[in-house]
């Protein structure tokens, strides 16, 4: 429950910091990512919790840098790195923990719809999650194990500067919906 409580507090958050920089949107360019360009990206949300069955009260945090390479058609591909890591309490007395820590190669579509500091983008993701588990029942199981991990996501940034905006992503990646923030490096 708290956990639900701060992520609707962060999208409260961003959903106010964006309807109060309409006045800098004289400023954002119209196509924010394009080849060449490189993006740093944080956020926290909902966590994916891989290779269990307990899924109860899953938080995640990732931090994504993505370098657009290849102009296609009407959009940008681009290719990047995410870590991150989810962590999730299960259990009828709380008695499971489990977390992943995530280190993943990604790429990505990128589309702006002719949206003026507006970027979609879907893609895909695979790495390597390192887990470890803990039960405390009749007896304690304490686990660690190296799992593959293969993801899929769907996003937007909306740029109010420049070079920051805010960020959403959804899908089953590190995080299966997130909110954040993005900074254009370059």
């Amino acid at each position: 429950m708290k956990t639900q409580k701060t992520i609707s507090a962060i999208f409260f958050g961003l959903a106010i910091a964006l309807s109060a920089s309409i006045s800098a949107q004289s400023s954002v360019p119209e196509i924010p990512f394009e080849k060449g360009s490189v993006t740093f990206s944080a956020g926290v949300g909902v966590g994916t919790d891989y290779n269990t069955n307990y899924s109860y009260s899953a938080f995640g945090t990732k931090a994504v840098v993505e370098v657009g390479l290849w102009q296609a058609g009407p959009g940008t591909i681009s290719l990047g790195g995410q870590v991150g890591a989810s962590f999730s309490n299960a259990g009828k007395y709380n008695n499971y923990k489990s977390s992943t820590f995530i280190v993943a190669g990604r790429s990505a579509f990128h589309y702006g719809w002719n949206v003026k500091g507006l970027d979609t983008y879907a893609g895909l993701s695979a790495g390597a999650g390192f887990n470890n588990y803990k039960y405390t029942g009749n007896e304690i199981v304490n686990e660690s194990e190296v799992v593959p991990v293969f993801g899929g996501f769907v996003g937007a940034s909306y740029f109010i500067t420049p070079n920051f905006g805010f960020n959403v992503e959804a899908g089953r990646d590190i995080t299966s919906i997130q909110a954040g923030i993005i900074f254009k490096i370059k």
